[in-house]
């Protein structure tokens, strides 16, 4: 019994001092509402034969309400196709412990941008906004990521997470498999 004790000690203050601190690049505050965002953290990298691809997460609190605000960047020499979210797409996020969550698109159509770099390349951004549920966070906060399937109005793409990326972009180690492990105390914070 004194030894089931202390592994739930040991392992409640492993999660709570895991942790990283929360750092806002946005805090919006005026007659429309309230808007705060940390910094975007790299989960996906993909650098193969000239062409590129990113996905950038970030928490955000729009008026109270949770959002995860996920970037798709993509770069190529060649005409990249638009993707678009829509109020069908969903995020779909499979953890370590085989349970699934399920992240909802918000109710506006995106198609993303492209955009001309000076180096000549095609670069294609695009944004959502997914939506949480109450009753996920508590799974999102006790076991890893594996997996990522993005559903946009007319495709899927599905993105293996891994436990560290060193970046090629920025030259920075991640650990995305652990993001909402790390960063999802950050809808909490008041600061």
């Amino acid at each position: 019994m004194k030894y089931l004790f202390f592994s739930i000690v040991f392992l409640f203050s492993n999660l709570i001092f895991a942790q990283k601190p929360c750092e806002f690049t946005t805090n919006v505050t005026d007659s429309i509402g309230s808007y705060k965002a940390t910094k975007e953290y790299l989960m996906y990298e993909k650098n193969f034969a000239g062409n590129s691809s990113y996905v950038f997460y970030s928490m955000a609190i729009a008026d109270g309400m949770p959002i995860l605000n996920v970037q798709f960047l993509e770069k190529s020499n060649d005409f990249i196709k638009a993707k678009c979210l829509d109020k069908t797409s969903r995020l779909y996020i499979q953890l370590d412990n085989n349970k699934i969550v399920t992240l909802v698109h918000i109710d506006q159509e995106s198609c993303g941008s492209m955009v001309r770099d000076d180096q000549g390349k095609n670069n294609r951004i695009l944004t959502g906004y997914f939506m949480f549920r109450k009753d996920d966070y508590e799974d999102l906060r006790m076991s890893p990521v594996s997996f990522v399937r993005v559903k946009y109005a007319t495709d899927t793409t599905d993105f293996i997470i891994r436990k560290a990326l060193k970046s090629e972009l920025d030259g920075s180690l991640y650990e995305p498999d652990t993001y909402f492990m790390n960063f999802l105390h950050c809808y909490e914070d008041k600061n």
